[in-house]
């Protein structure tokens, strides 16, 4: 693996851009690995919408069952997420990404041939987002370590800005189109959409040149002592750890909800299932907008003002969605989910160009897969959470209560440095926590 004081360097150096210049025409590796994550993007909008359609109207499962399978999901996060971190540092970045989009396409593609053969169980939907989310740990925690050497530190936050917003376009075509897609042929033959995007993705992935070598044998330290000194570097540094504990808090109530919103609006609102898929996807343009100006407002007020106000302002507006009915009533759940969306979208923005900045680029690996157990590992317990309150509650409450803990989960941020601060930091650590 490499550490901090054991760098390889790249073989390649990231290109800098000139002023007007578009980062999308003058960097290939760029385009390329913009082009594999949106089209994923697309695919795993469609697949988020068709698995609890699937197990609703066709294995006829509960709200419990439904949310388990976001459970599922991001369970590998708590299980694998510190270890996943320690070996994509020691190994390149592309062929773990190029494994994983291949391992998620093939597990997508046994539900349709499962489904055509009449073997279709809800086990099996659980086995398939459960190994998926493997996938998606070195998929994710390889990509956020491989992204800032393919890119120049002055053209990160427009890296970025560009991903970010592109990946909601994508996100609000997939659920448009999976709503659609699962009304006209049936919400299990809908993922045969996920084989063609999850293709595009590995053919993106492996056309990228190599830019990284891998560590030799002898100058690795043991998995453990790598795990360590992730996370003595997340915990022991005041911003990284109220990063850290706004985003597992953040993202259980937004699981808890999530997690529910589809039996929610098919069952209590009542609506049909193409409009489902309108709603959720419109709901995800607030995430363009939020990438769109992310930069600009942090210019204007600050990063550290403007994160606040994208993390803890907008999405107040989530008390809205709980209000959502049959005609005019769905206006409420559309207004909440685009300020919900636009505040978590621009915050991505700000916080990923301040870590891609503060983080030693050695410690990417870990430190992405530190921060992503606690970010991720908290949804499915969020999912666990909204399935239980709404057995227990009904779904009414348990929206109403997962709605609220969204904006109140920001309520960490003002106990932390950033409040005090106009600005996030801009100049790199000094240095990692040593053992």
């Amino acid at each position: 693996m490499r550490t901090l004081t054991r760098t390889t360097a790249p073989t390649t150096a990231p290109t800098v851009g000139t002023p007007g210049s578009s980062l999308l025409r003058r960097n290939r590796d760029f385009r390329l690995l913009y082009t594999g994550e949106v089209t994923g993007q697309f695919g795993s909008s469609v697949t988020n919408l068709a698995l609890p359609l699937i197990a609703t109207v066709v294995l006829h499962a509960d709200a419990l069952k439904v949310s388990s399978l976001t459970a599922a999901a991001w369970l590998p996060w708590l299980l694998l997420g510190l270890p996943a971190g320690a070996w994509v540092d020691r190994l390149r970045r592309r062929p773990v990404m190029l494994a994983a989009a291949a391992c998620s396409l093939l597990l997508y593609l046994t539900i349709p041939v499962a489904g055509t053969l009449g073997l279709l169980t809800f086990p099996q939907l659980l086995a398939v987002a459960f190994c998926a989310g493997v996938s998606a740990v070195f998929f994710q925690t390889a990509y956020t370590a491989l992204l800032p050497t393919l890119v120049a530190e002055p053209d990160r936050a427009e890296g970025n800005a560009k991903i970010q917003g592109s990946a909601s376009v994508a996100q609000f075509a997939g659920r448009s189109s999976a709503g659609a897609i699962a009304q006209f042929f049936g919400p299990v033959n809908g993922l045969f959409a996920n084989t063609v995007t999850f293709l595009v993705s590995v053919l993106c992935t492996a056309r990228i040149h190599e830019a990284e070598r891998r560590t030799a044998p002898a100058d690795r330290r043991s998995l453990r002592q790598d795990v360590g000194e992730g996370l003595r570097l997340v915990l022991g540094d005041s911003w990284l750890r109220s990063i850290l504990a706004y985003g597992g808090l953040s993202n259980l109530a937004l699981t808890a909800y999530q997690s529910i919103q589809v039996i929610f609006l098919l069952n209590r609102a009542g609506l049909p299932q193409g409009l489902i898929g309108t709603l959720i996807a419109l709901s995800g343009l607030g995430g363009i907008a939020g990438a769109a100006v992310a930069r600009r407002v942090g210019t204007a007020i600050g990063t550290a003002r403007a994160l606040l106000l994208f993390q803890l302002g907008l999405p107040v507006l989530a008390l809205l969605i709980p209000l959502a009915d049959r005609g005019a009533g769905a206006a409420c759940y559309l207004v909440g989910g685009l300020a919900v969306s636009g505040g978590v979208v621009a915050g991505n923005v700000l916080r990923a160009t301040f870590i891609q900045r503060y983080v030693p680029a050695e410690m990417f690996g870990r430190t992405s897969a530190t921060t992503a157990v606690v970010v991720y590992g908290t949804m499915p317990i969020g999912a666990l959470l909204g399935g239980g309150l709404a057995q227990a509650f009904g779904l009414g409450t348990a929206m109403w209560l997962s709605c609220a803990a969204v904006p109140l989960a920001a309520t960490v941020l003002l106990c932390s440095p950033i409040r005090r601060h106009r600005d996030l930091p801009t100049r790199p650590m000094t240095a990692a926590p040593t053992a």
